[in-house]
Protein backbone atom coordinates (compact mmCIF):
# COMPACT_ATOMS: atom_id res chain seq x y z
CA UNK A 1 0.00 0.00 0.00
CA UNK A 2 1.76 3.38 -0.78
CA UNK A 3 0.30 6.79 0.47
CA UNK A 4 0.87 10.00 -1.15
CA UNK A 5 3.67 12.34 0.42
CA UNK A 6 2.29 14.90 2.74
CA UNK A 7 3.57 18.43 1.52
CA UNK A 8 6.55 20.26 2.70
CA UNK A 9 6.71 23.66 3.19
CA UNK A 10 8.39 26.01 1.13
CA UNK A 11 7.45 29.19 -0.95
CA UNK A 12 5.47 27.32 -3.81
CA UNK A 13 3.71 25.42 -1.55
CA UNK A 14 2.74 28.04 0.92
CA UNK A 15 1.44 29.81 -1.90
CA UNK A 16 -0.51 27.29 -3.24
CA UNK A 17 -1.70 26.52 0.32
CA UNK A 18 -2.96 30.19 0.63
CA UNK A 19 -4.30 31.17 -2.69
CA UNK A 20 -6.37 27.56 -2.77
CA UNK A 21 -10.59 27.40 -2.24
CA UNK A 22 -9.79 25.44 0.58
CA UNK A 23 -7.40 25.07 3.55
CA UNK A 24 -6.43 21.42 3.35
CA UNK A 25 -3.00 21.88 1.42
CA UNK A 26 -2.92 24.69 4.47
CA UNK A 27 -3.85 23.02 7.43
CA UNK A 28 -1.08 19.81 6.56
CA UNK A 29 1.69 21.93 6.86
CA UNK A 30 1.17 22.46 10.36
CA UNK A 31 2.84 20.05 12.98
CA UNK A 32 0.83 18.05 15.19
CA UNK A 33 1.93 20.06 18.23
CA UNK A 34 1.42 23.15 16.43
CA UNK A 35 1.12 26.80 18.35
CA UNK A 36 -0.10 30.01 16.37
CA UNK A 37 -0.65 33.33 18.06
CA UNK A 38 -2.77 36.10 17.07
CA UNK A 39 -2.59 39.68 17.24
CA UNK A 40 -5.17 42.43 15.72
CA UNK A 41 -7.49 44.94 17.25
CA UNK A 42 -9.63 42.39 19.69
CA UNK A 43 -6.22 40.67 20.48
CA UNK A 44 -3.56 42.47 21.58
CA UNK A 45 0.21 41.67 21.93
CA UNK A 46 -0.26 40.94 25.91
CA UNK A 47 -3.24 39.11 25.21
CA UNK A 48 -3.27 37.29 21.99
CA UNK A 49 -5.45 34.64 20.95
CA UNK A 50 -3.47 31.07 21.25
CA UNK A 51 -4.45 28.11 19.18
CA UNK A 52 -2.46 24.84 20.31
CA UNK A 53 -2.39 22.25 17.56
CA UNK A 54 -3.19 21.60 14.21
CA UNK A 55 -6.91 20.82 15.13
CA UNK A 56 -7.23 23.81 17.15
CA UNK A 57 -5.18 25.79 13.88
CA UNK A 58 -7.34 23.90 11.22
CA UNK A 59 -10.84 24.78 12.71
CA UNK A 60 -9.82 28.59 12.45
CA UNK A 61 -8.70 28.16 9.17
CA UNK A 62 -12.41 26.01 8.24
CA UNK A 63 -13.69 29.42 9.41
CA UNK A 64 -11.06 31.50 7.92
CA UNK A 65 -11.87 29.90 4.14
CA UNK A 66 -15.27 29.37 4.39
CA UNK A 67 -15.69 33.40 3.68
CA UNK A 68 -16.41 34.21 0.25
CA UNK A 69 -13.07 36.37 -0.37
CA UNK A 70 -9.65 35.91 -1.90
CA UNK A 71 -6.38 35.30 -0.43
CA UNK A 72 -2.74 35.84 -2.09
CA UNK A 73 0.98 35.62 -0.86
CA UNK A 74 2.24 38.26 -1.41
CA UNK A 75 5.90 37.73 -0.46
CA UNK A 76 7.42 34.86 1.57
CA UNK A 77 11.26 35.09 2.85
CA UNK A 78 13.03 31.68 4.40
CA UNK A 79 16.28 31.38 6.40
CA UNK A 80 17.07 28.28 7.80
CA UNK A 81 13.89 26.85 10.45
CA UNK A 82 12.18 30.20 9.93
CA UNK A 83 10.42 31.77 7.37
CA UNK A 84 8.05 34.92 7.26
CA UNK A 85 5.35 35.96 4.50
CA UNK A 86 2.78 38.60 3.92
CA UNK A 87 -0.70 37.48 2.70
CA UNK A 88 -3.73 39.97 1.57
CA UNK A 89 -7.31 39.30 1.45
CA UNK A 90 -10.22 40.93 -0.49
CA UNK A 91 -13.70 40.50 0.35
CA UNK A 92 -16.32 41.20 -2.91
CA UNK A 93 -17.29 44.49 -1.36
CA UNK A 94 -14.16 45.49 -1.03
CA UNK A 95 -12.97 45.15 2.30
CA UNK A 96 -9.41 44.02 2.81
CA UNK A 97 -7.36 41.80 5.37
CA UNK A 98 -3.58 42.51 5.75
CA UNK A 99 -1.60 39.81 7.43
CA UNK A 100 1.98 39.08 8.75
CA UNK A 101 3.12 36.13 9.90
CA UNK A 102 6.35 34.61 11.30
CA UNK A 103 6.78 30.61 11.52
CA UNK A 104 9.42 28.27 13.18
CA UNK A 105 9.31 25.44 11.09
CA UNK A 106 10.39 21.84 12.07
CA UNK A 107 11.00 19.21 9.42
CA UNK A 108 9.32 20.56 6.76
CA UNK A 109 6.32 21.42 9.35
CA UNK A 110 4.94 24.67 10.76
CA UNK A 111 5.03 24.74 14.85
CA UNK A 112 5.21 27.72 15.50
CA UNK A 113 3.10 30.95 13.77
CA UNK A 114 3.03 34.59 14.90
CA UNK A 115 0.43 36.24 12.98
CA UNK A 116 -0.65 40.21 13.02
CA UNK A 117 -3.57 41.22 11.57
CA UNK A 118 -5.16 44.23 10.12
CA UNK A 119 -8.17 44.95 8.23
CA UNK A 120 -10.69 47.64 6.50
CA UNK A 121 -13.34 48.60 9.18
Amino acid sequence: MTTAAQPVFGTDTLRRGIEADTPEMLKSLYADDAELRVVDHVSGPSHPKVLHGRDEIAAMLDDVYSRDMTHALEACVMQGDHAAYCESCRYPDGVRVLSESMLTLRDGKITGQVLIQAWDE
